[in-house]
């Protein structure tokens, strides 16, 4: 995936911003079932750098993925499936690639769901660095400010238009969303304990790109301190 263009905007604080302009990964590039159908913590670390897609009035929106958790099916309280299958989280019980969409504060959050049917695992997407489609985010969101897109799960659904409407959506065959292994190369991945959880708050389940200036959470938690990029994509 390579860049088309590339240049310089005079932005209104006197500042310069460099640009460039990414490719829209292919259909062939998406993710195959198979990808999904392993271990939650091998798939949420492996998930980063992949680029998470969602078709907006025939726009594909979305970014590269930089923070994700895994939340596992057997000894993982904080999972929603330790609960056993309900009819609100029924869809972390499906294929694997199929999206677990749940409601919280009014907004939501989006899983790809990981190993066989019935299994009940999952991955949180915490965070994308925004790419493609940043003009629809902002106004979704309300704001222009490129670290308030889609830095957390809530803010991640609102901005790419996720809602329970997508909830038992098949992330391998979707028209409307997708993930596609076009993305990134990551070279340096933290793991921490995983954020805002009640119950066994001291598993590591939580991978981000250190260094990343869109994961969530405290700066603190990376190794390299993040730093605010003077080069972006637009769309």
């Amino acid at each position: 995936m390579g860049s088309l263009m590339t240049g310089t905007i005079h932005l209104a604080d006197n500042t310069w911003l460099h640009f460039f302009i990414m490719k829209v990964p292919s259909l062939q590039d998406r993710l195959p079932s198979s990808f999904y159908d392993r271990d939650p913590v091998q798939v949420a670390r492996e998930l980063l750098g992949m680029s998470l897609l969602r078709k907006n009035r025939g726009e594909w929106i979305g970014g590269h993925i930089v923070e994700t958790e895994a939340y596992l099916a057997n000894g993982d309280p904080a999972s929603h499936s330790s609960r056993g299958k309900t009819a609100g989280n029924g869809s972390m019980f499906g294929p694997p690639g199929t999206l677990y969409v749940y409601p919280i504060h009014a907004k939501y959050c989006l899983n790809a769901v990981t190993q066989s049917f019935g299994t009940g695992s999952a991955v949180l997407i915490r965070a994308i660095e925004p790419i493609w489609g940043i003009r629809t985010m902002q106004r979704r969101r309300g704001t222009s400010d490129l670290s308030r897109l889609t830095r957390g799960p809530a803010m991640l659904c609102q901005a790419l238009n996720v809602d329970r409407l997508l909830d038992h959506s098949d992330l391998v065959g979707s028209s409307s969303v997708g993930i596609f292994q076009h993305g990134q190369t990551v070279t340096r991945v933290c793991r921490t304990q995983r954020v805002g959880v009640t119950k066994a708050q001291k598993r590591k389940l939580r991978f981000f790109i250190d260094g990343n200036w869109y994961v969530s959470g405290r700066r603190g938690d990376h190794q390299t301190r993040p730093v605010c990029p003077t080069k972006t994509a637009i769309s």
